[in-house]
């Protein structure tokens, strides 16, 4: 394979997809896999494991045994072969492959020689990153031992499924308990003016000594008293504290804690290339709840791009707030680049929703998929997406996403 050339699985606009849509937080992954990550270090007999998601631009190490690493470019990596595969993939030296021998990781500590890794493969056959063993001696895998780490990959897939389900359904627990209280509000009001009229067709049967009738009425007077305790019961459970109106649910992020997400996740990326790289919020908005849904996805791609594609000394910034609308709020998320620039042409392309390789200013090999995940993926949350630019003067992207009111 051309060492110029990034490896770029042939079905790559569907494996992004279908990573994307597992809404995973990469920084957030190693507590559910560490056990797994260890292991297959202890069977292969390396020194090091790690588990590897791949997404446009980057490999998000989210477990690993033996070398503390967090993420590194995309096309540094030895994984992005691996995603090529059906079965394992060995690299015997590194240090002997013009492929990787002069790779930060082969070169300076920890100096690593052997690889095998095993793809990490979804029931759709898309191949979302690997499970690979590393070490600094010269090693041969037995048959068995591979065939243990296909297994421990499979596994690897299916915590990767199941905390996706297990998020869903806290969704959609969050969804019913909204309902719960709406449903309260709203018989609340029907049913006082059903017992206030009872009382007052009972004030006026006593008048006129209606026994009959006031039984019948007493007894639909009592059962509307019920019905009213039951729904002050649902209420005083359910109902969210004027004070904690804005206290984040698990699906959850305010532009505070998403803020500290995104320097978190790409500061390293942008020190790498000597950008100065900034999240800012909006003080007045900054505590209002919005779901997390895609939205590490989209403004990931969008940042990684940014820093792709603008040279070094220059700057990166993430603008976030929330704008009020007709039907409730709306997340404005603004990307800003002091980059390249993009034409007309290109940005109807990106607008459009396709994708083409290209080079970034420090010579990142491209893969041409990001930005059009993102639209997609913007699509999906019914959301819009602007981009204004002009060659050789940087490129802002700005993103609108609705965003439904949560709290009463």
């Amino acid at each position: 394979m051309d060492t110029l050339t990034a490896p770029v699985p042939a079905n790559e606009m569907e494996r992004l997809t279908v990573l994307a849509e597992l809404d995973l937080d990469y920084s957030a992954l190693n507590d559910n896999l560490k056990s797994l990550s260890k292991l297959a270090a202890k069977i292969a007999g390396t020194e090091i494991s790690m588990v590897n998601l791949i997404d446009s631009f980057t490999q998000w190490t989210v477990s690993n045994y033996g070398l503390d690493l967090d993420q590194m470019n995309r096309e540094d990596s030895v994984c992005q072969y691996t995603i090529m595969q059906d079965e394992g993939y060995e690299v015997l030296d590194l240090a002997a492959d013009d492929r990787f021998k002069e790779k930060f990781y082969v070169t300076s500590d920890p100096n690593l020689r052997y690889y095998y890794g095993v793809p990490l493969r979804a029931d759709n056959g898309v191949n979302l990153g690997a499970l690979c063993v590393l070490d600094t001696q010269l090693r041969v895998l037995s048959p068995e031992k591979i065939e243990m780490l296909k297994i421990i990959a499979d596994e690897i897939v299916n915590r990767l499924r199941a905390l996706r389900v297990i998020e869903s359904m806290r969704g959609q627990i969050n969804e019913a308990t909204e309902n719960q209280r709406r449903v309260a509000h709203d018989i609340r009001g029907p049913l006082g003016g059903i017992i206030g009229l009872a009382r007052i067709i009972s004030e006026q049967g006593d008048e006129n000594t209606m026994e009959e009738v006031l039984e019948f009425i007493g007894l639909i007077q009592k059962s509307g008293h019920s019905i009213l305790e039951l729904a002050d019961e649902i209420l005083s459970i359910k109902a969210v504290p004027a004070e904690n109106a804005n206290k984040l649910g698990n699906d959850e992020f305010n532009q505070v804690t998403f803020k500290e997400k995104l320097i978190k996740l790409y500061t390293p990326q942008a020190l790498n290339k000597k950008i100065k790289f900034t999240v800012n919020t909006s003080a007045d908005t900054q505590n209002i709840p919005f779901l997390k849904n895609k939205l590490l996805q989209i403004v990931g791609n969008l940042i990684s791009n940014a820093i792709k594609f603008t040279p070094e000394g220059g700057s990166v910034s993430t603008h976030l707030s929330i704008d009020a609308v007709d039907q409730g709020r709306s997340l404005q998320i603004k990307v800003e680049d002091s980059g390249v620039g993009l034409s007309p042409d290109k940005i109807q392309q990106i607008l459009s929703g396709q994708g083409e390789s290209t080079t970034g200013t420090g010579g990142e090999q491209g893969y041409g998929f990001g930005l059009a995940l993102v639209k997609h993926l913007i699509d999906g949350l019914k959301g819009n997406l602007q981009v204004v630019s002009t060659t050789g003067n940087g490129t802002v992207f700005t993103v609108s996403l609705p965003q439904a009111i949560s709290k009463i």
